[in-house]
């Protein structure tokens, strides 16, 4: 079976590099030849965890291919994905498409949609007398873990009423559904609805052990004890249980709006949402003023930032609590000096040379008054701290991660202050 994807962005990559690593021909397409030539080369204009050698590894073998032209991605696939990373214009794509197949075939909505929109494309189709068969299939990338969330997902779902269609999409994924991972089929709103649903509990589980760390601090309690006890209940579980992270990434923020404004729509008052965006947005607010707490105050104080992306193995900066601290700190006054093994493009475009970007960790501490770990790299936990101790102007770090060995750091000298511990 040829797979076609049609898509440019985040998506499109990820999600071709990975079904050709199934051993499907799969072709990539989009009309910006510029871009696809790129892509191509293994040119990606992101970072994204080992993405770049499974590119590479399925050009080299034949397998992954890149055109300009949809009418040769059409001709060719039985099935395509549509992987744009944003709506706008997807009617026309799927209508262009639908047009110019000249047999049965399967279209899979990958792109974040709001509630409602396959059925109003279906319609679309139906109305120009279109028989392709339309799948809301939403994807659930992590930035950073997207290679390893798509050959390891937790289940898939198709929405869509075509056994044809979800009998093509369980072919495709035959591996993932010979492993045992469930596909569930169901109707086009709670495929659309699932994505959107998805995000917000897991702003919601962030955001409550970021304000019960808060509480720990006040009462004496350790926060990484207490979610690691929380995240071993079977009703509760670890992941996205951990004090300090904020919910960010490229898809995070429009998939609570798109919801918020549902439930406006629909006279639906979401409180727990609400709130969950709250704590989510002050986030950086709550750093800041640890680090104001530190040095009493932030004005002509020179603050190094350790990470700028909003998680680790990631380039992206969307929603990033180190680049909201940054900020706050500059419009208070602040000097601030920064690194990321692969952000600083990216936040140059945020930060507008208000910051001193540095070539390491090193160059980050040298002559600081405080030292905030920011984004847990995993190589900041193996930095040379007795080199730090005498690069620093005050050995103070603030590990927003709780990424740090605070025991050893405070026997030699510093002032450590970790998220929710004492």
């Amino acid at each position: 079976m040829h797979i076609g994807v049609y898509g440019s962005g985040y998506l499109a990559t990820v999600i071709s590099a990975c079904l050709a690593d199934f051993g499907t021909p799969v072709c990539c397409c989009h009309a910006d030849a510029t871009h696809i030539l790129e892509v191509a080369k293994g040119n990606i204009p992101f970072y994204e965890k080992n993405l770049q050698e499974v590119i590479r590894r399925n050009v080299r073998s034949g397998r992954l291919t890149y055109s300009a032209e949809p009418q040769d991605l059409v001709r060719k696939a039985q099935v395509i994905f549509l992987a744009e990373d944003s709506p706008q214009g997807l009617d026309e794509i799927v209508v262009q498409l639908a047009s110019t197949a000249g047999r049965f075939q399967v279209l899979s909505i990958v792109t974040p949609v709001r509630v409602g929109s396959t059925t109003a494309l279906e319609s679309k189709l139906k109305a120009a007398g279109l028989r392709s068969q339309l799948v809301c299939q939403p994807m659930f990338f992590t930035n950073g873990c997207a290679v390893e969330d798509f050959n390891w997902p937790d289940r898939i779902i198709l929405g869509t009423p075509s056994s044809e269609a979800v009998s093509a999409i369980k072919q495709i994924f035959h591996p993932l559904v010979m492993r045992g991972v469930p596909v569930l089929v169901t109707n086009y709103e709670t495929a659309e609805l699932a994505r959107e649903a998805t995000t917000a509990f897991v702003a919601t589980k962030i955001s409550f052990i970021n304000e019960i760390a808060s509480l720990c601090e006040h009462v004496h309690a350790d926060a990484v004890s207490l979610s690691l006890a929380l995240g071993l209940d079977k009703k509760i579980a670890p992941r996205c249980l951990q004090p300090g992270a904020g919910m960010g990434g490229i898809f995070a923020a429009t998939d609570m709006d798109s919801l918020t404004s549902l439930a406006l729509e629909n006279s639906v008052d979401l409180k727990i949402l609400n709130a969950a965006r709250e704590v989510n947005q002050n986030l950086a607010e709550r750093l800041l003023q640890k680090v104001a707490g530190a040095l009493e105050t932030v004005q002509n104080k020179d603050v190094g930032i350790l990470g700028l992306a909003f998680k680790p193995n990631t380039n992206s900066v969307a929603g990033s609590a180190s680049v909201q601290l940054a900020q706050g700190l500059l419009a208070k006054g602040a000097r601030v000096r920064a690194y990321d093994p692969v952000a600083i493009p990216d936040a140059r475009q945020q930060l507008n040379g208000m910051v001193k970007y540095c070539e390491s960790a090193y160059g980050v501490a040298e002559g600081v008054d405080a030292l905030v770990l920011a984004t847990g790299w995993p190589e900041f936990r193996t930095l040379d701290f007795t080199k730090i101790r005498h690069l620093v102007k005050r050995p103070i770090i603030i590990d927003t991660k709780n990424l740090l060995d605070s025991s050893r750091l405070r026997a030699m000298g510093f002032q450590y202050m970790g998220m929710g511990r004492r």
